[in-house]
């Protein structure tokens, strides 16, 4: 499923000279399919280590001090399903500013997350929630970090891989092709954002 989002929609945002950092990598599915020059998985979880694959570098680090990475040195960050785990809107914050410190000038931060004006009540499914946010809030939150929104989609991705839509690779990839199907299943948010 990765391979057809990736294909079919995120790669047009990256060159294939890029350095890319995937924050809160989890399973490394994006990073993994990604086509650049350099990639990075980020997560505290060690098990990170395990899921990305050869030419990807796995970091083990909080969001909020990514130390081995230098100063504008990364073209890319992706954030998916990461940021309504965080505890509080001050780690929010913090780790967009540390996302501001390792862009390079022009840099893109893209995030996918839950919408909660469409998810509503099925955000709360999951344990380990614990911020809500809508396209408008994310927006404030990244214009608060000094961030210029480039593009945002209220109405992205369905909301999990146990939704009815999109469950195939053929039906993911047909339902990219028409954004119509994006406003009546859509539950995720999809942000762009440029370092200034």
């Amino acid at each position: 499923m990765w391979k057809v989002l990736v294909r079919r929609y995120l790669q047009q945002f990256v060159k294939k000279d890029f350095v890319v950092l995937d924050l809160g990598a989890g399973y490394c599915e994006f990073i993994n399919n990604i086509v650049c020059g350099k990639k990075y998985a980020v997560d505290v979880d060690p098990e990170v280590k395990n899921y990305a694959d050869t030419g990807v570098e796995a970091l083990i680090s909080k969001s909020t001090e990514i130390s081995i990475i230098p100063d504008n040195s990364i073209d890319l960050v992706f954030c998916s399903n990461f940021f309504e785990h965080l505890p509080d809107r001050e780690i929010v914050l913090k780790t967009l500013q540390e996302v501001k410190r390792i862009l390079k000038f022009q840099g893109l931060i893209i995030v996918i997350s839950p919408n909660i004006t469409y998810v509503r009540w099925e955000f709360w499914n999951f344990f380990d929630h614990a911020i809500p946010f809508n396209h408008h809030g994310f927006c404030e939150a990244l214009a608060a970090a000094a961030f210029e929104i480039k593009k945002v989609i209220p109405r992205f991705l369905p909301y999990t891989t146990k939704s009815r839509l999109p469950q195939s690779s053929w039906l993911l990839r047909f339902y990219l092709k028409f954004p119509l199907c994006w406003r009546l299943f859509g539950k995720q948010m999809l942000i762009v954002a440029e370092k200034k």
